[in-house]
């Protein structure tokens, strides 16, 4: 592939990438994401648990929970009235991965 080709690819993976990169580029976001990382992905955590983890208000967590899920980056389970947050595993995130190795191909040709 030439290089216009290969810039045209990564711009494309940029597009695709924008509502996860703006997502984990808040600090506060990424605070929260490190805590459900520390957990089983399965199990999740409630919106109490993450507050006391990261020490922001629920409405702060709730808030940032909506924003990284409308990302797709993490899912919600319910259990009777609980929800429960964790790391959606097949998410957007793999997007963040072939932009970079797009990237990372590219530069190499300057090497």
């Amino acid at each position: 592939m030439n290089k216009q080709g290969q810039l045209n690819m990564i711009k494309e993976d940029f597009i695709n990438c924008q509502k996860v990169l703006l997502a984990i580029g808040d600090e506060t976001r990424q605070s929260i994401l490190l805590v459900l990382m520390g957990t089983d992905c399965q199990t999740g955590l409630r919106v109490g648990e993450i507050t006391e983890q990261t020490h922001l208000s629920r409405p702060a967590v709730s808030y940032h929970l909506k924003v990284l899920r409308d990302a797709g980056v993490i899912l919600m389970r319910k259990e009777g009235t609980k929800n429960f947050y964790y790391i959606n595993v097949s998410s957007e995130l793999g997007l963040l991965k072939d932009l970079v190795l797009d990237i990372d191909k590219f530069m190499q040709d300057f090497y």
